[in-house]
């Protein structure tokens, strides 16, 4: 398989892996989310291990291994991004499986398996055009205060949702137009879906429009912004404004 091919691969199958966990009937809640960060981890971490043992590997339910920051290429994971959600049965979570490569995301797959897709950086689609009001998908949680002052600025939709994955691929997907995270998340959090929205023809970035790096020694990330390119530059500017 190519690079590609095997983190559709991987997604889809860890995808599979938690449903069948979710399925059994034996665990709910925040149990539930353990077991599930713990099943499709240890698939994707010796999946990995074994088809491209040479590269460096970061995940969020891995110790993390330093000898990464020497590698060109590094596996970016998230086994399960929206746990809450997953618990909770919901279909907003996601898995994460990218590529970085000199610290760029290269290519990546994100499964929606309570959907039933996998969205891929190698098999883009077009975006639906967007509607004359924007939307923007925000946490249904803890929606950031800059993300509500530009929905405010641009008069957009508000459409909270779970997981960053399933947000970030509502945009890819053509279901929302916008979507702005202030919060602080990590390298796994973004890396595949940056990966598949830029592979869209989406704009992706820091948001100040600085580049977004990864395979850092910081795996912290302050915030993210993923929006059609026409809207990126005053979404970029509205969000200064509010600073």
């Amino acid at each position: 398989m190519t690079d590609a091919e095997l983190a559709a691969h991987l997604a889809e199958t860890a995808g599979r892996l938690l449903l069948d966990v979710r399925a059994s009937g034996t665990l709910e809640g925040k149990a539930l989310g353990n077991a599930g960060d713990e099943v499709a981890n240890a698939f994707l971490v010796k999946a990995l291990h074994e088809a491209r043992g040479g590269d460096g590997l970061l995940s969020e339910e891995e110790k993390d291994n330093p000898a990464r920051l020497n590698k060109r290429r590094v596996w970016i994971v998230d086994p399960l991004d929206g746990t809450r959600e997953y618990g909770e049965a919901r279909s907003d979570w996601a898995v994460h499986v990218a590529l970085a490569i000199d610290g760029r995301p290269a290519l990546g797959a994100v499964a929606l398996p309570g959907t039933g897709l996998v969205l891929r950086s190698d098999r883009p689609a077009v975006i639906p055009p967007a509607p004359q009001r924007l939307r923007m998908v925000v946490s249904r949680t803890r929606p950031a205060a800059e993300a509500m002052h530009v929905a405010a600025a641009l008069d957009a939709e508000i459409i909270p949702m779970g997981s960053a994955g399933a947000k970030a691929m509502a945009v890819v997907r053509g279901e929302a137009d916008i979507y702005l995270h202030t919060g602080g998340q990590y390298e796994w959090d973004s890396c595949a879906p940056v990966a598949v929205a830029l592979a869209y023809g989406l704009h992706a970035s820091r948001i100040d429009g600085s580049p977004l790096v990864y395979n850092q020694r910081n795996t912290y990330m302050p915030d993210l912004l993923i929006c059609r390119p026409d809207h990126a530059a005053r979404v970029i500017a509205e969000t200064a404004a509010f600073g």
